[in-house]
């Protein structure tokens, strides 16, 4: 089998000062993975990068950007590094959680199934699921406008209605921002990097997929800037409001 070097080094200099930085002053593990959460979730901007989903953990810090898998690699990483039990728990997701954003040829191109992680941690004797570190707030909050606004349930990196999505730190409710496009279950591992050398792993392009996305990044990042500003002040009114009704109605 092929080797790949670790990807949640949490061992880097750049990723244990990250943690320290984080959670030097909190007591409870709670606390400290909040604080670890909501770094990765708001500090890391959701964005592609040309190298995809292979960045290691402290190269996502430094780039102050990354996707589903590269924000679970740094999550995981921090909490190792934070003493928090944390593994990463990889599936198949639905292309659909990535429409809106990848829109003709590299929608096209994207295959049905796209390999995805979200982390796992251990709070109280009980590994809780966590995935909506994944969107930063306001790339989160424009995403969900337009999906009431279109009447999907999946897109801009979000799959459920306004009722079941959240993008907040939710280890007891449970609440998610992408598993209602989950397909397939691919277990849990110690790193990414040892899925992601199986055949398993889905996002593995040819020669023409990535010439094609990485000319597309630049456009991927604009797509999701103008969500995040959509967001801003009559966006947030709108969502609330919106969200308030469907509320009422279920």
């Amino acid at each position: 089998m092929r080797t790949m070097s670790k990807l949640a080094d949490d061992d880097h200099p750049l990723v244990k000062k990250t943690a320290r930085k984080l959670t030097g002053k909190e007591n409870t593990l709670r606390d400290k993975l909040q604080k670890l959460f909501y770094f990765v979730r708001d500090d890391i901007k959701f964005g592609f990068t040309a190298t995809g989903d292979l960045m290691k953990a402290s190269e996502t810090i430094e780039a102050g950007i990354g996707q589903c898998n590269n924000k679970g690699t740094l999550l995981l990483a921090l909490s190792k590094a934070a003493n928090i039990p944390a593994r990463v728990h990889f599936s198949l997701i639905r292309k659909e959680i990535q429409k809106g954003i990848f829109g003709g040829l590299g929608y096209r191109l994207l295959p049905p199934l796209l390999s995805h992680c979200w982390i796992e941690v251990e709070v109280d004797g009980r590994w809780r699921r966590i995935d909506s570190y994944i969107n930063d707030e306001a790339f989160y909050r424009g995403g969900l406008l337009e999906l009431i606004r279109k009447g999907w349930d999946t897109g801009y990196s979000i799959s459920g209605t306004c009722g079941n999505s959240s993008a907040e730190f939710n280890i007891d409710d449970e609440k998610f921002v992408q598993m209602d496009a989950v397909e397939a279950d691919h277990g849990i591992w110690e790193d990414p990097a040892d899925y992601f050398v199986t055949n398993k792993y889905q996002n593995r392009p040819g020669f023409f997929r990535l010439w094609v996305y990485r000319r597309m990044i630049n456009r991927l990042n604009k797509t999701v800037q103008r969500l995040r500003e959509t967001s801003r002040e009559k966006g947030l009114c709108e969502i609330s409001c919106k969200e308030e009704i469907l509320h009422q109605k279920a």
